[in-house]
Formats: structure tokens, sequence, C-alpha cells
């Protein structure tokens, strides 16, 4: 018997990157998988798709809606839509820091909102929130999504405290510099995408970027049956980043 045999899970963003990897790793340990995403290209043939932006309260109801309708419940919800924003307190204008708050976070309340009715009925419910390394070490230019991963960290404790007596747990995965197609389009748009890609690599103390599917890994961890005794923690799958203060290598 697989891990998820019987289960049926939503993820949020699931069209790419890390949220593609986590329907992938579920789909194939026996889940049945729903994802939501604003464009669905690529999807596999074991994975349903529902057009949504987290950013519709309308819907984002519909799809979940839709979504339990399809899987016949929901066990497992994974919010991890989200964007990024580059820059300092200086550099974005308040309608950005909006979209960015909306997206980001209230995304996250509005999807979990919608689903908590049928993780209710489950026995084996859980949320996992994608946070990020942002949320606990101080990166250069990126405080208006360093703000929002800080409010995700937040926001998973205080669900965790809400849902716990409910059979609800709820966690959140904090990855390092992914491998995703955005983070690739962000190196690709500066002067020097070689350079910038290496400057990434350094800064983790593995020497690389994390491959959306260790994250994957976590997430199905946190999600799975076998973490039934985890609720309100934060997992790291960040190459060192936060735990680790190392000297420069040798040259």
């Amino acid at each position: 018997m697989r891990e998820f045999d019987g289960m049926s899970a939503l993820i949020t963003g699931g069209a790419s990157g890390i949220g593609l990897a986590t329907a992938r790793w579920l789909s194939e340990r026996g889940a049945h998988v729903a994802v939501l995403d604003r464009v669905l290209e690529g999807l596999p043939e074991s994975i349903i798709g529902f057009t949504a932006d987290v950013t519709d309260d309308e819907a984002v109801q519909a799809a979940v809606e839709g979504a339990a309708e399809r899987l016949g419940g929901l066990d497992v919800l994974v919010n991890n839509a989200g964007i990024g924003a580059v820059g300092t307190v200086e550099d974005n204008d308040d309608l950005e820091w909006a979209r960015v708050f909306d997206v980001n976070v209230t995304g996250v309340v509005r999807v979990s909102r919608a689903a908590l009715p049928h993780l209710r009925e489950s026995a084996k419910a859980s949320i996992v929130n994608t946070c990020s390394i942002a949320a606990h070490v101080g990166l250069p230019q990126r405080a208006l999504y360093s703000a929002t991963k800080g409010a995700v960290q937040s926001l998973t404790l205080a669900m965790a405290a809400d849902h716990v007596h409910e059979g609800i747990r709820v966690n959140c995965v904090n990855p390092g510099t992914a491998d995703t197609p955005w983070v690739r389009r962000l190196m690709s748009q500066t002067e020097d995408p070689a350079g910038a890609l290496a400057a990434l690599e350094s800064r983790q103390p593995t020497g690389r970027l994390v491959s959306a599917d260790e994250v994957a890994a976590a997430i199905a961890y946190l999600a799975g049956p076998h973490s039934g005794s985890t609720t309100g923690a934060v997992l790291a799958v960040d190459g060192g980043m936060h735990g680790l203060r190392l000297p420069p290598r040798p040259a």
C-alpha cells in the first residue's frame, strides 16, 4: 500500500515549479490530486486542473468546491501559490505592496477558508503552506517579499493553534532559493545570468540551489500520515541557510 492511497489533495500554484513537483510526488504515491492555478498547461493526465486566481474569492470557492466534488473530499491542502517582489522598502509603491500581500498572504486565507469545511470531514486532514527562508533571514532587495513570507509563517502557527482540536494539522515548509522556472526567468533578465546564478548558489552552504523535488518531498512528509504528531512546525529546506554559519570557502 502506498503512503497516500485513498487520500485527496489540492495544491495551489500547482501547474509549475514546486507546486507541480508536489502534485506529481503525491500522485505517484497514491493520492488523488487536483491543482489550482491561473494557467494550466502540460499537466499529467493523473492530475485534475482548475483555473482560478487566489485573489478572486468567488473563483477560489468554485474551484475548491469543484476539486472536493471530483476528488470525493479533501484530506490535504497545499497553499503554494505565490509571487515575488524585488526592492527595498523605497522601491515598491502601495499598490505593489497590496498586490503581493493579496496573493501571498490573503490568498492562503481564501483557499484555506474554502477548504476547511471539507478538511473537517477528513480523518487525516492537513494544510501545508509554502513559506520561505526569507521569513527567517534578512535578504537584500526582498523587503516586500520577506514581509509576506514572515506573515505566512506567523499565520501557519496561528492556524495550527486554531484547528488542532478539529484534527487538522497545519505546518509550513521554508525553502531556500529553489531551482524553479520563476528563478530561472529572473536570472535570464539580469545583465550577467551566469554570475547571478552563481551568487545565488554561493549564498547557500550546500553550494547549489534547492531542487523542486526536495521541497516537494518535505511537503509530502508534512502532509502525510507519518507526521501525525507534527503541527505548527516550520521545516527548512534551504541548504543550511537558516541554521549554518560557515567560514568562507578557500579560494
